[in-house]
């Protein structure tokens, strides 16, 4: 059979490319770094959405509704936001055929238009914390760009507080990066996270510290999967974020951001795919069950039908398949491509042996299987293979990741994997240094590789290659 995907091993960009065309999963638009994301890949993001919406209102956060325009004059009044955007700024002068009489910015990032409303609607210590999240779009000009990873328009929550305290936005902050994100990535994508604090020349522009999840992908580069803010008190200072506090007197708020985007599903991609295709974990797949009619019988349509309503009566999300018109091997191929974690195949041979045969996309094994016992079969494989997934992501990673001395070592390393190095070796010269090779520090962690809460004495820096 001829090759589907070009071999990781061979060009790894190429393989995503053909993976990203082949499974259906999405398409350049119509301008420059635009995509136009296909239904197989976008309910891949609806249950990422489902799943990380979920997580975010359990923290007491609710949902809104923002403007996709915001006025220039909003960004320029917080200095290092709008220095550190201005760049991927998309500019809007002309409306119903006239010049505006003020130019609008379609949202890079939404901090300045909710901070503006966040003034109006806090008033005293008794609406704090205000917890607000988006789902929407942004745009940010991109001069190189490839499907999910980094385009010009992409799909994106964005969640904005303002508290009372610093120790309260500071816990906030970290709660959404271990509650909401770390949690996410790991248990329902499998992809095993390092939650770190990014560098003061990798931090979001305003922010007083940005925490982040970083990935390793299948060719050793890191991906920055999703980030959490600490905003401190610049974006109130700039927007008047003020309140009435229990003492009677006026005191500014403390805010926070964070965000994780569409660049999510690349990242799955990258972290499981193989030279088939996709390789989905059960938790998140929108099929979990691919169930195939291998040809017309007697009894087949009946079998098969059974088998998904007692899939379905168990939880499972399962597809039926049964397009006898189009060739097995070829309804088989796009099977995999698209990442099914469990393919049940039925056909008149199955059905008079009185079995189904299993076949399970993370190893790729196939097991004929009593009809009686397809159901227990299919729920102890996906928990198996959630699990399976993960655990071969964390060896990969542990095994392209080296401890080195110095940062000549680092850059040396970061050709095939992670480097990890006391910072206190690197430092900010280290880390210009190593980014002249393109590499850069992807997080700093405490030495158990716990979190910091800032730069502090003993932490540990990796570096990398990234995305």
């Amino acid at each position: 059979m001829a090759r589907v995907l070009t071999p990781q091993n061979e060009d790894f960009p190429r393989w995503y490319q053909d993976l990203v065309a082949k499974a259906e999963l999405a398409d350049n638009g119509p301008v420059k770094g635009q995509q136009v994301i296909r239904p197989t890949g976008y309910a891949i993001w609806e249950r990422m959405v489902d799943e990380i919406d979920d997580r975010i209102k359990e923290t007491g956060t609710e949902n809104a509704s923002f403007p996709l325009l915001v006025p220039q004059s909003y960004l320029q009044r917080e200095a290092q936001h709008v220095e550190g955007f201005a760049p991927e700024c998309w500019t809007v002068t002309h409306a119903g055929g006239k010049e505006l009489d003020e130019p609008v910015v379609i949202r890079p990032t939404s901090e300045t238009v909710i901070g503006e409303y966040m003034a109006k609607w806090v008033q005293s210590y008794r609406d704090l914390p205000l917890l607000l999240n988006q789902w929407a779009n942004v745009m940010r000009y991109e001069m190189r760009t490839r499907l999910f990873l980094r385009t010009s328009e992409f799909l994106w929550q964005e969640g904005h507080t303002a508290h009372a305290t610093y120790e309260d936005a500071h816990a906030f902050t970290l709660r959404i990066l271990h509650e909401v994100y770390a949690d996410f990535m790991r248990d329902v994508l499998a992809v095993p996270v390092l939650a770190g604090l990014k560098t003061a020349d990798e931090r979001f522009a305003g922010a007083l510290n940005t925490f982040t999840c970083e990935a390793m992908m299948r060719d050793g580069k890191a991906l920055q999967m999703g980030t959490s803010h600490e905003l401190g008190q610049n974006f109130a200072t700039a927007f008047d974020i003020r309140y009435l506090g229990s003492d009677g007197k006026e005191h500014l708020s403390w805010t926070t951001s964070w965000g994780v985007s569409t660049r999510l599903v690349g990242g799955l991609i990258m972290a499981h795919g193989d030279d088939n295709g996709l390789r989905l974990p059960p938790r998140l797949a929108p099929v979990q069950a691919y169930l195939m009619t291998v040809k017309d019988g007697e009894g087949v349509a009946e079998t098969a039908a059974k088998l998904r309503d007692e899939l379905k009566a168990v939880g499972v999300r399962v597809k039926h398949d049964d397009r006898v018109d189009i060739p097995f091997g070829r309804r088989a191929v796009d099977a995999e491509l698209k990442g099914h974690p469990i393919r049940i195949e039925l056909g008149p041979r199955d059905l008079a042996a009185g079995k189904a045969t299993i076949v399970r996309r993370v190893d790729g094994s196939k097991t004929p299987v009593p009809l009686e016992s397809v159901v227990t079969a299919v729920v102890d494989a996906l928990a198996a293979d959630q699990a399976a997934l993960y655990d071969e992501a964390l060896r990969f990673r542990e095994e392209r990741t080296v401890d080195v001395s110095d940062v000549g070592e680092a850059v040396e390393a970061a050709a095939t994997g992670f480097a990890r190095i006391p910072w206190d070796k690197c430092g900010v010269e280290g880390e210009a240094t190593a980014a002249q090779s393109g590499v850069t520090v992807r997080c700093l962690q405490r030495a158990d590789g716990t979190v910091p809460d800032n730069e502090e004495p003993g932490l540990v820096a990796t570096l990398a290659r990234a995305y």
